[in-house]
Protein backbone atom coordinates (compact mmCIF):
# COMPACT_ATOMS: atom_id res chain seq x y z
CA UNK A 1 0.00 0.00 0.00
CA UNK A 2 1.65 3.26 -1.36
CA UNK A 3 0.28 5.06 1.67
CA UNK A 4 2.54 3.46 4.43
CA UNK A 5 5.52 3.67 2.37
CA UNK A 6 4.97 7.25 1.40
CA UNK A 7 5.34 8.14 5.63
CA UNK A 8 8.98 6.02 5.28
CA UNK A 9 9.20 7.13 9.44
CA UNK A 10 5.48 5.87 10.34
CA UNK A 11 5.74 2.71 7.68
CA UNK A 12 6.35 0.68 10.63
CA UNK A 13 4.03 1.21 12.33
CA UNK A 14 1.29 1.46 10.05
CA UNK A 15 2.08 -1.55 8.27
CA UNK A 16 1.57 -3.08 12.28
CA UNK A 17 -1.92 -1.64 12.19
CA UNK A 18 -3.08 -3.29 8.85
CA UNK A 19 -1.32 -6.60 9.91
CA UNK A 20 -2.67 -6.40 13.55
CA UNK A 21 -6.17 -4.73 13.23
CA UNK A 22 -4.98 -3.02 16.58
CA UNK A 23 -6.72 0.44 17.03
CA UNK A 24 -4.11 3.31 16.76
CA UNK A 25 -4.63 4.54 20.32
CA UNK A 26 -3.81 0.41 21.36
CA UNK A 27 -0.88 0.48 19.17
CA UNK A 28 0.28 3.86 20.69
CA UNK A 29 0.84 2.10 23.99
CA UNK A 30 2.85 -0.80 23.06
CA UNK A 31 6.70 -0.39 23.67
CA UNK A 32 9.36 -2.13 22.71
CA UNK A 33 9.47 -4.22 25.90
CA UNK A 34 5.63 -5.61 24.41
CA UNK A 35 7.28 -6.60 20.99
CA UNK A 36 9.09 -10.28 21.19
CA UNK A 37 11.50 -9.99 18.50
CA UNK A 38 12.49 -13.95 18.70
CA UNK A 39 9.13 -15.40 18.37
CA UNK A 40 7.83 -12.64 16.13
CA UNK A 41 5.09 -11.71 18.72
CA UNK A 42 3.53 -8.47 19.49
CA UNK A 43 1.51 -8.11 22.62
CA UNK A 44 -1.29 -5.12 23.02
CA UNK A 45 -3.83 -3.91 25.82
CA UNK A 46 -6.91 -3.38 25.41
CA UNK A 47 -8.65 -0.13 24.86
CA UNK A 48 -12.44 1.38 25.06
CA UNK A 49 -13.47 -2.53 26.43
CA UNK A 50 -11.46 -4.25 24.39
CA UNK A 51 -9.49 -7.43 25.26
CA UNK A 52 -5.41 -7.72 25.53
CA UNK A 53 -4.41 -10.18 22.89
CA UNK A 54 -1.07 -11.26 21.15
CA UNK A 55 -0.16 -10.96 17.47
CA UNK A 56 2.19 -13.03 15.42
CA UNK A 57 3.69 -10.85 13.00
CA UNK A 58 5.93 -10.95 9.52
CA UNK A 59 9.42 -11.38 9.09
CA UNK A 60 8.87 -8.08 7.46
CA UNK A 61 6.99 -6.23 10.03
CA UNK A 62 9.50 -7.45 13.03
CA UNK A 63 11.81 -6.29 11.30
CA UNK A 64 11.11 -3.28 10.46
CA UNK A 65 9.29 -2.78 13.95
CA UNK A 66 12.66 -3.60 15.10
CA UNK A 67 14.72 -0.76 13.04
CA UNK A 68 11.69 1.71 13.90
CA UNK A 69 12.84 1.45 17.94
CA UNK A 70 16.56 1.25 17.25
CA UNK A 71 16.10 5.04 16.29
CA UNK A 72 12.78 5.76 18.18
CA UNK A 73 11.94 5.10 21.97
CA UNK A 74 8.19 5.30 21.64
CA UNK A 75 5.46 4.99 18.61
CA UNK A 76 3.41 8.18 18.41
CA UNK A 77 0.11 8.95 19.49
CA UNK A 78 -2.87 8.00 17.98
CA UNK A 79 -3.69 11.71 16.77
CA UNK A 80 -0.30 12.30 15.67
CA UNK A 81 -0.65 8.80 13.74
CA UNK A 82 -3.55 10.45 12.56
CA UNK A 83 -1.76 13.66 11.26
CA UNK A 84 1.03 12.19 9.68
CA UNK A 85 -1.10 9.58 7.78
CA UNK A 86 -3.16 12.51 6.20
CA UNK A 87 -0.19 13.95 4.70
CA UNK A 88 0.99 10.37 3.44
CA UNK A 89 -2.39 9.53 1.95
CA UNK A 90 -2.77 13.11 0.54
CA UNK A 91 0.89 13.41 -1.13
CA UNK A 92 0.13 9.86 -2.89
CA UNK A 93 -3.55 10.97 -4.14
CA UNK A 94 -2.10 13.98 -5.43
CA UNK A 95 1.04 11.93 -7.28
CA UNK A 96 -1.69 9.56 -8.57
CA UNK A 97 -4.20 11.67 -9.42
CA UNK A 98 -6.73 9.84 -7.83
CA UNK A 99 -8.52 12.21 -5.28
CA UNK A 100 -10.73 8.95 -3.58
CA UNK A 101 -7.28 7.93 -1.86
CA UNK A 102 -8.14 11.13 0.60
CA UNK A 103 -11.05 8.85 1.95
CA UNK A 104 -8.80 6.45 3.38
CA UNK A 105 -8.70 6.77 7.14
CA UNK A 106 -6.29 5.53 9.45
CA UNK A 107 -8.81 3.49 10.89
CA UNK A 108 -9.96 2.12 8.38
CA UNK A 109 -6.58 -0.45 8.90
CA UNK A 110 -8.20 -1.72 11.33
CA UNK A 111 -11.17 -2.28 8.93
CA UNK A 112 -9.27 -3.39 6.55
CA UNK A 113 -7.81 -6.31 8.77
CA UNK A 114 -11.37 -7.37 9.79
CA UNK A 115 -12.58 -8.09 6.68
CA UNK A 116 -9.45 -9.78 4.77
CA UNK A 117 -9.57 -12.03 7.99
CA UNK A 118 -13.33 -13.12 7.72
CA UNK A 119 -12.67 -13.01 3.86
CA UNK A 120 -10.28 -15.80 4.36
CA UNK A 121 -11.25 -17.72 7.26
CA UNK A 122 -14.81 -17.30 7.24
CA UNK A 123 -14.97 -17.07 11.13
CA UNK A 124 -16.49 -14.25 12.73
CA UNK A 125 -15.66 -15.78 16.47
CA UNK A 126 -11.74 -15.20 15.33
CA UNK A 127 -12.36 -11.81 13.96
CA UNK A 128 -13.97 -11.13 17.24
CA UNK A 129 -11.33 -12.34 19.14
CA UNK A 130 -8.45 -10.86 17.31
CA UNK A 131 -10.11 -7.57 17.30
CA UNK A 132 -10.85 -7.83 21.10
CA UNK A 133 -14.22 -7.33 20.78
CA UNK A 134 -16.53 -8.50 23.76
CA UNK A 135 -19.49 -8.51 22.04
CA UNK A 136 -20.50 -10.54 18.47
CA UNK A 137 -22.68 -7.21 17.67
CA UNK A 138 -19.64 -4.75 17.46
CA UNK A 139 -17.75 -7.34 15.21
CA UNK A 140 -20.78 -8.18 12.96
CA UNK A 141 -20.36 -4.01 12.29
CA UNK A 142 -17.06 -4.57 10.01
CA UNK A 143 -18.50 -7.40 8.29
CA UNK A 144 -22.19 -7.15 7.81
CA UNK A 145 -20.71 -5.51 4.46
CA UNK A 146 -18.49 -7.98 2.61
CA UNK A 147 -19.76 -9.90 -0.17
CA UNK A 148 -17.62 -11.23 -1.99
CA UNK A 149 -18.40 -12.61 -5.15
CA UNK A 150 -18.89 -16.41 -4.71
CA UNK A 151 -17.57 -16.69 -8.49
CA UNK A 152 -13.88 -16.23 -7.37
CA UNK A 153 -10.96 -17.95 -8.43
CA UNK A 154 -8.90 -19.99 -5.98
CA UNK A 155 -5.64 -21.79 -5.84
CA UNK A 156 -6.56 -25.80 -5.24
CA UNK A 157 -4.58 -28.11 -3.28
CA UNK A 158 -4.94 -31.86 -1.56
CA UNK A 159 -2.62 -33.65 0.32
CA UNK A 160 -3.19 -36.77 2.68
CA UNK A 161 -0.45 -36.04 5.40
CA UNK A 162 -1.30 -34.28 8.72
CA UNK A 163 1.93 -32.39 8.49
CA UNK A 164 1.53 -31.30 5.12
CA UNK A 165 -2.17 -30.06 6.07
CA UNK A 166 -0.71 -28.37 9.12
CA UNK A 167 1.67 -26.60 6.79
CA UNK A 168 -1.06 -25.45 4.56
CA UNK A 169 -3.46 -23.76 7.03
CA UNK A 170 -0.59 -22.27 8.26
CA UNK A 171 -0.02 -20.55 5.10
CA UNK A 172 -3.24 -19.47 4.68
CA UNK A 173 -5.61 -22.29 2.66
CA UNK A 174 -8.31 -22.88 3.79
CA UNK A 175 -9.75 -26.31 4.60
CA UNK A 176 -12.30 -27.20 2.20
CA UNK A 177 -13.46 -31.27 2.93
CA UNK A 178 -12.25 -34.57 2.69
CA UNK A 179 -12.99 -37.11 -0.14
CA UNK A 180 -13.77 -40.56 0.31
CA UNK A 181 -10.24 -41.91 -0.51
CA UNK A 182 -8.88 -39.60 2.33
CA UNK A 183 -7.77 -36.73 0.39
CA UNK A 184 -8.21 -33.78 2.32
CA UNK A 185 -8.91 -30.82 0.08
CA UNK A 186 -7.74 -26.76 0.52
CA UNK A 187 -7.96 -23.70 -0.81
CA UNK A 188 -7.07 -19.98 -1.24
CA UNK A 189 -7.95 -16.97 -2.88
CA UNK A 190 -5.53 -15.83 -6.04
Amino acid sequence: MKIITESRSNAPVYKTLMETGLMPYELSKVSKEDINFETRTLTAKGFKGHLGRTFKLTEETTAMLGNYFAKHTKIPTSKALGHSWIRAKNRVAERLQEPSIKTIRLYDLRHYYATMLYAKTDKIMLVKQQLGHRKIETTMIYTQLINFNEDEEYNCTATKEATEAKKLVEHGWQYVNSTPDGFMLYRKRK
